[in-house]
């Protein structure tokens, strides 16, 4: 016999002998212990070898039909999440995080394969569902700058996630990476930041690189900082604990609904990408900017410019009209 949950440990320990991203392994280990949790409760299944193809055909429709955080890993997430305080609590689980679990149990399954700890290839069959891109979702300069002036830097917290705010979108950087970034990581005088590999989405160490004016930016936000708390960390708490990606959101969410609109901090990176785009940037500069996997990953990320960005992009970059240095 081959304990499931002996088996999860087995993987996360092989998972970080690969150097895998803290986010990655936490991905895999969330996806599974939720999968043993399923197949002791419904299936009574402890052993990995009876996990059949049907089992889990029968897991992803149970993904599919059941609410979000209505079936929780452990104690531990419970109070991390709170769910029933969550205004989506047992809304509908998205086709994206059910493609999530997939690739995880994809990728386990193929594991105790190559371990030989099973002989079937139970996942060979198993594919990702389908799912209808939906376009990403942007704020316009208008707006942004108008919720800008309605955060008051004259407070700790709000200036520091002014000054977040505005490096996101000078930058381009995953809000995970950015609150990672410690005053070490940051060279003010040659506009650059390294990402080391352990803060980053794919394990890989990169630079960010940012503007003259974000530069004056940051220089004043370190001698502000400086003042009142004593942190290795670039953005932290007034009691110089490293700031959290949930509270965070859980701030510019509240900028936005001061304005009327709703906000993320991906919606930012998504800005990022889109002016870098219409302003004459390629997509593999963008690629490497942004940290992705591949082009592929940007490409696909990145094709729902509209009619009109596109028409304006045309203007500025037509070939003939650049020849001939005529009118636009």
């Amino acid at each position: 016999m081959q304990k499931m949950e002996l088996m999860i440990d087995e993987f996360m320990i092989y998972c970080e002998s690969k150097n895998l991203s803290r986010k990655t392994m936490a991905s895999y280990e969330q996806t599974l212990r939720l999968f043993s949790k399923y197949l002791i409760e419904e299936k009574n299944i402890i052993d990995v070898k009876k996990v059949t193809e049907k089992i889990l055909r029968e897991y992803i429709n149970y993904l599919k039909e059941r609410g979000k955080y209505t079936v929780v890993s452990n104690k531990h997430t419970v109070l991390q999440n709170k769910p029933n305080n969550r205004t989506d609590y047992s809304k509908k689980v998205s086709i994206t995080t059910v493609n999530n679990y997939i690739r995880n149990i994809k990728v386990f399954f193929n594991f105790l394969k190559e371990q030989t700890y099973i002989k079937k290839d139970i996942v060979k069959n198993i594919k990702a569902l389908r799912n209808e891109r939906k376009p990403k979702e942007y704020v316009s300069d208008e707006q942004f700058s108008n919720m800008l002036r309605h955060i008051d830097t004259t407070k700790f917290h709000e200036y520091r996630d002014y000054v977040i705010i505005n490096l996101l979108l000078d930058t381009g950087m995953r809000i995970g990476e950015c609150l990672n970034i410690k005053n070490k990581d940051l060279d003010i005088n040659h506009r650059s930041i390294y990402l080391p590999a352990e803060n980053t989405k794919y394990n890989k160490g990169r630079y960010v690189y940012y503007s003259q004016i974000m530069q004056r930016d940051l220089r004043r936000w370190l001698q502000y900082k400086d003042r009142y708390v004593n942190s290795e960390y670039l953005f932290c708490t007034k009691k110089s604990t490293p700031l959290l990606v949930r509270t965070f959101e859980k701030k510019i969410k509240d900028y936005g609904n001061r304005v009327g609109i709703n906000i993320h901090p991906h919606q930012i990176r998504n800005n990022f990408a889109k002016r870098f785009l219409m302003a004459g940037g390629n997509i593999y500069t963008l690629s490497k900017i942004l940290g992705h996997s591949s082009v592929k990953v940007t490409e696909k990320a990145y094709l729902d410019l509209t009619d009109a960005d596109i028409r304006k992009n045309y203007q500025q970059f037509s070939p003939l009209v650049t020849m001939r240095g005529g009118r636009k």
